[in-house]
């Protein structure tokens, strides 16, 4: 099992070189503190940035300047500020080349459920997330693999509310790393578990990626 910190840099390493990338709120936000100086990565944040840098600490914070997640961060040389409109243009209209999600559920074939948890007193809160699962090149999942009560949070389908079809490439988890394809669920990395160990908290049938 890896923590949020290591999981962070295991995406940061996977975003490809000059990508425009939006991060989602709660643990996709802490890539950005992960990313190469010299990758030429862009941030997008859906409140009207590109060119975030990573999260503001001590003389650094300017709370007028916050991602979507109203956490303070800084701006790196050419970051540029725009409308909302403008924003939700950019990730409706295929500009952006990756986002990192949170979720509550993936399906084995992509699908996402990460706005609404289905409970009656859980409060709705899909933002921009099904703009981005629609309108990003790649989306990336960040989520532990497995509920605080043990249910798994892969599964052959979703049970809550859906933010968009089919449309998850990877999912990255506390226990593995896994890469959803036309030919199925494919385990690339493994955090401190046996392919066995992992395939038994599963109920989806899992390819182990061949070195």
């Amino acid at each position: 099992m890896i923590d949020r910190q290591t999981l962070a840099k295991l995406v940061a390493a996977d975003i490809p070189a000059g990508a425009f990338v939006n991060l989602g709120i709660g643990q996709p936000t802490e890539v950005a503190d992960h990313l190469a100086p010299d990758s030429g990565v862009v941030l997008h944040t859906e409140n009207g940035m590109l060119g975030m840098g990573p999260q503001a600490h001590g003389d650094d914070v300017d709370l007028d300047l916050i991602n979507a997640g109203k956490i303070p961060v800084t701006e790196l040389p050419g970051a540029s500020y725009f409308h909302h409109a403008d924003s939700f243009a950019m990730m409706r209209g295929g500009h952006l080349d990756v986002c990192v999600l949170g979720a509550y559920q993936v399906s084995a074939r992509g699908d996402l459920a990460n706005w609404h948890s289905g409970a009656p007193d859980a409060i709705p809160a899909v933002g921009g997330a099904m703009d981005l699962a629609v309108g990003a090149k790649q989306v990336f999942v960040m989520m532990n693999l497995l509920t605080r009560d043990g249910k798994p949070k892969l599964l052959p389908e979703c049970t809550y509310p859906l933010t968009g079809l089919r449309c998850v490439s990877r999912v990255y988890t506390d226990l593995a790393t896994f890469l959803i394809t036309e030919n199925g669920v494919v385990v690339r990395d493994l955090h401190g578990i046996a392919f066995a160990d992992l395939q038994s908290l599963l109920d989806v049938p899992l390819i182990e990626e061949l070195s």
